[in-house]
């Protein structure tokens, strides 16, 4: 189990003051399939995202090439892009969050939406709590600055918990599933595949998850301010944004293909990656202000927590003009 644990950190952790403006011009006018043809679109992923989507879904063969980067989780693939050594790639809901508060150049340029419970907060089958309002004085495991643990502040916030009332652990996965099991935490806050593995495997119970509203379920597309400067690369991404949105709405119309090969890539238990699966896909939605508000009510948790220093502005990092919801 430990060993699976350790294998699912490297190949799926998904895991996130001042801020400079992304950079919101007009698109380049379009180019040449000759043109096209010749770029290299460079796309940060993480094992069993973006290119497994893709080649499931059978829409893989784009007209320019992919130079893929594997990435263990949504910080670094967001550092990679603010450097200028990947073009775009797939982070979830905090991250992006963090790459704003360190000034990064980057701009979120796509959402999708998980339409299940998502990210929650996990205490041992044999526990005496029956829902969050008890969690006050306890100890909770979660990986800093992933969705869940902006999960875990909301809830906090929600049921009138200071974060000065609870210790928190910060352990990425196959640590907190280990000092979960063996009773050295008292919750812990987590995302898909590993609630439906504690679920499934561990017999947890489930005291709050995505469905109650404590967790927007967002996972973005994000672009490094620079390619977004070359028309080509411009092309190439406003395609590639198109082709995944199709392969999202592909993996929520055939849960069981996608159950499947995502079990085949990624090492997963079949059963696992089913019920993970089976609670909800990521399906594209518009990039709208009602997504800018929730990630700056995000954003405001993590400050107030003094996770972040000072204020983050999420929308100075948005730019709608790339996006698409597929056909």
């Amino acid at each position: 189990m430990r060993k699976l644990l350790i294998f699912l950190v490297a190949a799926l952790t998904l895991a996130a003051c001042s801020s400079t403006p992304a950079a919101s011009t007009a698109v380049p006018a379009p180019v040449s399939s000759a043109d096209l043809a010749k770029v290299t679109l460079r796309v940060g992923d993480q094992k069993g995202g973006s290119q497994a989507l893709l080649t499931a879904a059978g829409l893989v063969n784009t007209p320019y090439h992919i130079q893929w980067s594997t990435f263990t989780s949504g910080p670094p693939l967001l550092e990679a892009a603010n450097a200028g050594a990947i073009d775009i790639g797939a982070v979830g809901n905090t991250p992006p969050i963090f790459s704003a508060a360190a000034d990064a150049k980057i701009t979120v340029v796509q959402v999708g939406q998980k339409n299940g419970p998502g990210d929650a907060i996990l205490v041992p089958g044999d526990s005496p709590i029956q829902d969050p309002q008890q969690l006050k004085g306890k100890t909770i495991a979660v990986a800093q600055g992933s969705s869940a643990h902006g999960q875990l502040l909301t809830v906090l916030n929600k049921y009138g918990i200071a974060v000065s009332d609870v210790k928190i652990n910060y352990l990425q996965p196959s640590d907190a599933y280990a000092a979960f099991t063996q009773h050295r935490v008292d919750a812990w806050a987590i995302w898909d595949p590993y609630t439906s593995q504690a679920l499934l495997q561990a017999h947890a119970k489930s005291i709050i998850n995505g469905t109650s509203g404590t967790a927007n379920g967002y996972s973005f597309q994000v672009a490094g301010t620079s390619a977004l400067g070359d028309p080509a690369k411009v092309a190439a991404i406003k395609d590639y944004l198109a082709r995944l949105a199709n392969a999202q709405k592909w993996s929520a119309q055939h849960k069981d293909g996608w159950a499947t090969a995502w079990s085949k890539v990624t090492g997963l238990d079949p059963a696992v990656a089913k019920a993970a699966v089976d609670d909800g896909a990521t399906v594209p939605i518009p990039l709208d202000d009602k997504v800018i508000a929730s990630e700056q009510q995000l954003a405001d948790a993590f400050t107030t927590a003094k996770v972040i220093p000072g204020k983050v502005t999420f929308a100075d990092f948005v730019d709608k003009q790339y996006e698409s919801t597929g056909s």
